[in-house]
């Protein structure tokens, strides 16, 4: 047995294709695709997690589809699916419709899981981020612990962003995510990253480029700054003081 991850289907929702950039004409071919794809991988004793936003749309039509996927399917409700509880009152009688559709659980809020041998949190909502230009139902969001989340919500802004993975199918073709991938996306970031070498130290005394030349000390042979050669001025002192010497001076 396999298990899957996937969020914001949206199936029935016609403007979500223009919303997201989706690849279809319309509601019936993307539903069409969705169930195909998700067919593709999954077997009929898979396990699915469903991390909100099945259906949208008639729900009397969209809602029956979930018994054309396959698996096992658990649903962990999102801010449209009719089912969640952030909805209040209007949300009651709702879970019992979803189980009988084909939903073999229904959750609210947040799981805990393991994924191999991390553990793992499962929400609708990430940590932080949105579809939108701001933060919306902060209240319902997870509270960030250190823990690798699994999320939908945000459909296309990005597939991962630090421990936070979307599963959802705007970021990953269309399709379930299996644990296995989500193991190697872990796995990936958790490795060390290549850090570049830190420019080395100049080594003292070198002349840095554009610096005006320091003055050199004169050696034998060398021109002084009057211009006569160190060895000759030299010579010249020494001889001045022998002559002195001479005259008793």
């Amino acid at each position: 047995m396999t298990t899957w991850f996937t969020a914001d289907l949206h199936l029935g929702h016609r403007n979500i294709i223009e919303y997201c950039g989706r690849p279809f004409s319309d509601a019936a071919e993307m539903n069409r695709a969705l169930i195909d794809r998700w067919n593709e991988v999954v077997a009929d004793d898979d396990e699915v997690w469903v991390l909100g936003d099945f259906a949208l749309g008639k729900l009397a039509d969209t809602l029956p589809l979930v018994r054309e996927l396959h698996g096992r399917k658990l649903l962990l409700a999102g801010n449209h699916d009719r089912c969640w509880h952030g909805h209040g009152r209007r949300s009651e009688g709702w879970t019992d419709r979803y189980l009988d559709a084909g939903f073999h659980e229904v959750h609210q809020g947040e799981r805990a899981t393991r994924v191999e041998d991390t553990d793992v949190q499962l929400c609708h909502f990430p940590y932080r981020g949105d579809s939108h230009d701001r933060d919306r139902y902060r209240d319902h969001r997870p509270i960030d612990r250190g823990s690798w989340l699994l999320h939908g919500h945000v459909h296309e802004r990005w597939a991962q962003r630090g421990r936070m993975i979307n599963v959802g199918v705007d970021a990953n073709g269309f399709r379930p995510i299996s644990e296995a991938e989500v193991a190697a996306l872990m796995l990936s970031s958790a490795r060390p990253r290549h850090r570049p070498a830190p420019p080395s130290r100049r080594p003292r005394g070198r002349q840095r480029r554009g610096a005006a030349p320091s003055p050199r000390r004169a050696g034998p042979g060398r021109p002084s700054a009057r211009g006569r050669p160190c060895g000759a001025r030299a010579a010249a002192r020494r001889g001045a003081r022998r002559g002195c010497r001479a005259r008793g001076r």
